[in-house]
């Protein structure tokens, strides 16, 4: 099989668990595979190294930052953007080969994501199709870099959204999506704080509700049974989380 001019970026920390079938789903098929690891101390470079020599290490210190950098090291025209608990799906192996068979008309594509939450794959309360900017013009994009994260994304041009998926394992179990929320709440207060935000507890407590009767209710949530309330109560406990952790830098008391 001849291969795309494409250049499959992946960040990777301590993704030991992930990465082998994060790139068997690009390999042999893109012209190069680049991965930037935050100093992994597992086994994700021995991994790596089967796979690609394109590796390059580097502390994370902003989101934004570091995507940056990766993408600055890849070398085709064309980058796809994976996080290592993503897969390319057969499907949209399919449609990127065929789309690459002639000029590319976009300055980025938009790519839905088939979130999964364990083994269930959440159809509902806004989570399917939620596509997302992933593959892009290296030339034509680049990410907000001071944000420590969720940065903004910037591109110059047009997009298109294709119709194949890329797979994401989201969370491996509750146990691993309260460790995500305890970890990404201390970004948001952080940004709160810098930012100058001005929160209350009135507010917070404001957009639990909102939240949840948003993702439950109007995006029908309901229809992913008990994984679908739980998630929209955790997309609103994400707000009440942020919220303790900014009051305590507030009030001085958070060590």
């Amino acid at each position: 099989m001849d291969k795309i001019p494409l250049s499959v970026v992946v960040l990777t920390h301590n993704e030991e668990r992930n990465i082998k079938e994060c790139l068997d789903s690009v390999k042999g098929w893109v012209e190069e595979i680049v991965v930037v690891d935050d100093y992994s101390r597992d086994n994700t470079l021995s991994i790596v190294k089967h796979y690609t020599d394109k590796i390059y290490q580097r502390r994370w210190d902003r989101e934004g930052r570091q995507r940056n950098f990766a993408y600055s090291k890849a070398g085709c025209e064309y980058v796809l953007s994976l996080d290592a608990d993503e897969r390319v799906s057969p499907e949209l192996k399919k449609e990127l080969l065929k789309l690459f068979a002639r000029p590319l008309e976009y300055a980025g594509y938009n790519i839905p994501h088939r979130n999964y939450f364990g083994t269930y794959w959440v159809k509902h309360g806004g989570w399917y199709p939620n596509a997302k900017l992933k593959l892009f013009k290296r030339d034509k994009f680049y990410y907000e870099p001071e944000a420590e994260y969720h940065p903004r994304a910037f591109l110059d041009g047009s997009t298109f959204t294709l119709k194949g998926d890329i797979i994401h394992y989201n969370y491996q179990n509750f146990h691993s999506a309260f460790a995500k929320l305890n970890h990404q709440t201390d970004f948001e207060a952080r940004k709160w704080i810098r930012d100058g935000r001005r929160m209350s507890l009135g507010i917070a407590l404001r957009k639990i509700c909102e939240r949840f009767f948003k993702f439950y209710f109007i995006k029908r949530g309901f229809l992913d049974g008990f994984i679908g309330f739980f998630l929209a109560l955790y997309s609103g406990m994400y707000q009440f989380f942020a919220y303790c952790k900014y009051w305590e830098i507030k009030k001085g008391i958070a060590k």
